[in-house]
């Protein structure tokens, strides 16, 4: 992700607003180069993100563009990945991760970046920078790395019950399942429900869908049962890994086991090298962790991002401050919650 940050900044000298906005013009005027910005700024990050990944990964042999593909397939092309179901599926995760509303991470920080009328490439590249962490935008590989480990752990051929049992154990050893719950939704999350539809037409008997599978009919039942979960259904990232894994975008790199911030605990660190203990958390060791994933997310995202910037200007929405309080009204509010 830090690559692919500093290739949008490095677009930023060609940005259309910042060259009309030194040159003075009215603000009703503002959102027409951000338009602009924006379109150029979307039909750019497929090679900046395929370059990325080739360089990382294919020894920097990077492919040339297909004009003749639409934007996702070229795309998937870019990055090495020909076959028609994946040029579908980069269709699909595309459209479904776009997300412009401003309840989350990457599309709150686009929109608070802009706000200062930072140019369309500076907003997005800070945008980047709110996905790359690891609440936000490393969720669907986490989820992954988990499946996985179940897998590891239990063997492909687990039945309901012993699932129900191991996901029971999880919880109660303090865990959370990953890819269950949403800050908004009380529903199955509908970008779920359309990558299940996509699985069960193009890889049914993958084992790591059949498992995601029998997840989605054991976890929301045991989490109602539970009953301190407010959406118990999977979201959006409970699917969106094994999809990208299944057509052959498995390339990982170790980082320290510490660096992750989300509850991936000892037993994948155990299963990952073979060892028995320990049930507290690993730290300083190696983990995998599929980091090119983001750059996918981050390249959808901007779509999102880049329309909700367009109607920031052309509605001419302020600077956004954050509210501020007295001392007083602290010293009131910390009487009051100890009372």
């Amino acid at each position: 992700m830090t690559q692919f940050t500093t290739g949008v900044m490095a677009l930023q000298v060609d940005s259309e607003f910042q060259k009309a906005y030194n040159k003075g013009m009215p603000k009703t005027k503002f959102w027409e180069p951000t338009y602009e910005d924006c379109l150029n700024l979307i039909s750019r990050l497929p090679q900046v993100a395929s370059y990325v990944y080739r360089r990382i990964f294919k020894d920097g042999k990077a492919i040339a563009a297909d004009n003749t593909l639409d934007y996702a397939a070229n795309f998937s092309h870019m990055l090495g990945f020909d076959d028609p179901k994946m040029l579908e599926l980069m269709r699909l995760y595309i459209t479904i991760h776009t997300d412009h509303e401003g309840g989350n991470v990457s599309a709150h920080t686009g929109h608070l970046v802009g706000s200062a009328l930072s140019d369309p490439y500076l907003s997005f590249a800070a945008a980047l920078n709110g996905l790359a962490g690891p609440l936000h935008g490393l969720a669907n590989q986490e989820v992954l790395l988990w499946i996985k480990s179940v897998m590891e752990e239990t063997g492909s051929n687990i039945t309901t019950d012993q699932l129900k049992e191991y996901v029971w154990k999880t919880l109660k050893s303090g865990k959370v399942v990953p890819g269950y719950g949403h800050g908004v939704l009380r529903n199955t999350d509908p970008r779920y429900s359309c990558q299940r539809e996509f699985a069960l037409k193009y890889l049914p008997e993958d084992p790591l869908f059949q498992l995601v599978s029998k997840l989605y009919e054991v976890v929301p039942p045991i989490l109602t049962e539970l009953g301190k979960v407010k959406n118990p259904w999977p979201n959006v990232d409970a699917h969106s890994g094994v999809l990208l894994n299944h057509f052959g975008l498995t390339e990982a790199r170790y980082i320290n086991f510490s660096c992750l911030n989300y509850q991936l605990t000892s037993h994948m660190f155990n299963v990952q090298y073979n060892r028995k203990s320990s049930s507290a958390l690993v730290t300083g060791m190696p983990c995998l962790i599929f980091r090119y994933y983001t750059v996918l997310f981050g390249v959808s995202r901007s779509i999102g991002i880049g329309s909700q910037l367009i109607w920031d200007r052309a509605l001419g929405l302020p600077l956004e401050r954050p509210k501020s309080v007295t001392m007083e009204w602290l010293e009131n509010h910390c009487k009051k919650v100890a009372a």
